[in-house]
């Protein structure tokens, strides 16, 4: 993955514009340093672009109302992904590094049989599950009771998260929580574009999970591990760390059922008190008169 983009950033800006053309391609100096440049710049562009998009298109803008949502909370989101994403890509960029010297198992060989492209959907497929298990586990232990404090805990100053908390984590706890992405193809073979697609995707995801968008497709909201169920991680801690699906929080006991797909979720707490206050307004009209 990192090398085809290495490849054009090198192609296209870095050899005719950046560096000295006596300094090779290859060189593995100027290598780790293309890598933080794009690391760095690439994290930010699509963190920025897909949180404002889902922020302006999707997200529930009531929940800004709730009483557990901080005062200037998105630009504190914001301060702390843009301190966090250098910090984080140090570790990263020693995995991307491997990964272009040539020591993983991906291939970028063209698909040219139908077997092919079965291998290749077969790779989405335990890539999704395999990522999914893997960080079911290291998001509980990073809950654990040792570590939640230095680590994980930053993440949930965000009780009723936007979109722009979707990278707002510890530089520690967003590198674990990434590590099952970097460690598949050193395991399993997997196309490069395949594995870029999946980078992308994977974001959105982390993204969408934030959004306050409750709405699961009924035939799959017990399996599917939406916003309405990572909100719900956010409000009560021990439950739902799942990134996919719920299959692990349910073999680890830690499923638990959206407050929000239960009718008294943040959404249902603003309209109640909205409610509330309508009466109270009303009542104190009346008396007036």
């Amino acid at each position: 993955r990192m090398d085809i983009v290495l490849g054009y950033a090198d192609r296209f800006v870095l050899t005719p514009y950046v560096y000295p053309s006596t300094w090779t391609e290859d060189d593995p100096l100027r290598q780790i340093l293309s890598l933080l440049l794009i690391t760095n710049i690439g994290g930010y562009i699509l963190y920025f672009m897909t949180a404002t998009i889902n922020y302006f298109t999707i997200f529930d803008s009531r929940l800004m109302k709730h009483p557990l949502f901080l005062k200037d909370q998105v630009r504190l989101e914001i301060l702390y992904t843009v301190k966090s994403v250098p910090l984080m890509s140090i570790p990263t960029v020693a995995l991307f590094f491997i990964e272009v010297r040539g020591y993983s198992k991906l291939y970028d060989a063209v698909p040219n049989s139908l077997s092919d492209w079965c291998n290749i959907l077969l790779s989405v497929v335990s890539f999704i599950v395999f990522t999914d298990a893997c960080i079911y586990w290291i998001h509980r232990f990073l809950h654990h009771k040792l570590i939640y404090k230095y680590i994980h805990k930053d993440h949930h100053r965000w009780k009723v998260p936007t979109p722009f908390a979707s990278h707002a984590f510890h530089p520690l706890d967003g590198f674990l929580q990434s590590c099952p992405y970097h460690i598949y193809p050193f395991l399993f073979p997997l196309h490069k574009w395949t594995y870029l697609c999946l980078f992308v995707f994977v974001n959105i995801w982390t993204v969408s999970i934030h959004d306050g968008d409750y709405r699961v497709p009924l035939p799959l909201e017990p399996f599917i591990n939406g916003s309405a169920h990572h909100t719900d991680h956010h409000l009560f801690y021990n439950y739902n760390y799942g990134q996919f699906f719920t299959l692990w929080d349910r073999i680890g006991g830690s499923f638990r059922h959206p407050s929000s797909l239960e009718g008294c979720g943040p959404i249902q707490d603003i309209l109640k008190k909205e409610n509330s206050n309508g009466t109270t307004s009303k009542g104190k009209l009346k008396k007036e008169e």
